[in-house]
């Protein structure tokens, strides 16, 4: 008796087969190369890799994503020490690093901001957003490079993003805190970076504060795991979902971190559970005491640290799709 021929359903003609591409199918996962099976393929053995690293390769992917045209990114809270700096810090890290560089974060506060204290200073001068202000019209021209930015911006050596500092020795009146001044700055850097990471300082009330918003196509709100900071980043979640159709698309969309602000306080589980029923997710960081560092660098986290910390990029990528 002849052997029985598979026949397609009628959901799968032939027709509808052809049309399928073989490529769809490949997959390139290669060995594990970390924990015991990493360890045992450096033996000869080939393993293929667990489920966490699986994860931490698919973040590392969706971190490592191009868009089609500029993207801004608010890191926002108004509570001062809410760990705004070093979300700003170790994102644009992560940004960077992974997807090849042409990021900055820019200090964008009118309140003694640290960013610039925070991270690497350039060699070559000690320049803030207010200085690069006189030249926005020069920049944004036909006859500029991109070179001529680094009479501004700041170059990070091992995260290999840029940092635009503000000045924290200047009072907040000196600031170039208005809205005609951030949309000249956010012009300049929407033209030579591909994504903008702006650390926001505590008063949503300036003019430069609203401009932000409406230029940003997904915000980042950071707690610690005290009352007050995640009251705070409730407040601003309600705020922004009351405001109008970007304001509630922002606060849909929004990617909150809750950090463990010490050894001796709770882990961060209540409020991650808390703020993912109120924004898009929540990824909680356990406590680190090099998150003190200056400069903060990713690298000097612990690996628990990192993992996080890539969690948290991955989901706030995939939020700017």
């Amino acid at each position: 008796m002849p052997a029985p021929v598979h026949r397609p359903g009628r959901r799968e003609t032939r027709a509808e087969l052809r049309r399928q591409s073989l490529l769809e199918e490949i997959t390139t996962r290669g060995p594990a190369h970390q924990g015991v099976r990493g360890l045992l393929n450096s033996l000869g053995m080939n393993l293929a890799p667990s489920k966490a690293e699986l994860t931490e390769r698919d973040n590392i992917t969706k971190v490592s994503r191009h868009w089609i045209g500029p993207r801004t990114i608010a890191v926002v809270n108004a509570k001062g020490g809410s760990a705004k700096t070093p979300s700003t810090i170790l994102l644009a890290a992560l940004l960077a690093r992974y997807g090849g560089g042409n990021v900055i974060a820019w200090d964008n506060n009118s309140t003694r901001g640290t960013l610039g204290w925070r991270t690497e200073r350039s060699s070559a001068h000690n320049a803030t957003v207010a200085d690069l202000l006189p030249h926005a019209d020069h920049l944004l021209g036909p006859e500029a490079r991109s070179s001529d930015l680094e009479r501004f911006t700041h170059h990070q050596s091992m995260d290999r993003y840029d940092v635009l500092r503000s000045d924290p020795t200047q009072l907040s009146s000196e600031q170039p805190a208005d809205e005609a001044s951030f949309r000249a700055v956010h012009a300049v850097l929407a033209r030579y970076y591909r994504v903008i990471m702006i650390d926001t300082g505590n008063d949503e009330s300036l003019p430069a504060w609203s401009s932000m918003i409406e230029r940003t196509d997904a915000i980042m709100v950071p707690t610690i795991t005290r009352p007050e900071h995640a009251e705070s980043a409730r407040l601003l979640l309600d705020g922004l979902s009351r405001s109008g159709s970007h304001g509630e698309q922002l606060a849909d969309r929004a990617t909150v971190v809750v950090s463990q602000a010490s050894a001796a306080e709770p882990a961060p589980s209540h409020y991650v559970e808390v703020f993912n029923g109120m924004a898009r997710a929540a990824i909680g960081i356990p406590y680190d005491p090099a998150m003190s560092n200056s400069p903060l660098l990713l690298d000097s986290l612990s690996p628990a640290t990192r993992r996080a910390w890539l969690a948290a990029g991955a989901v706030l990528a995939e939020a700017l799709a």
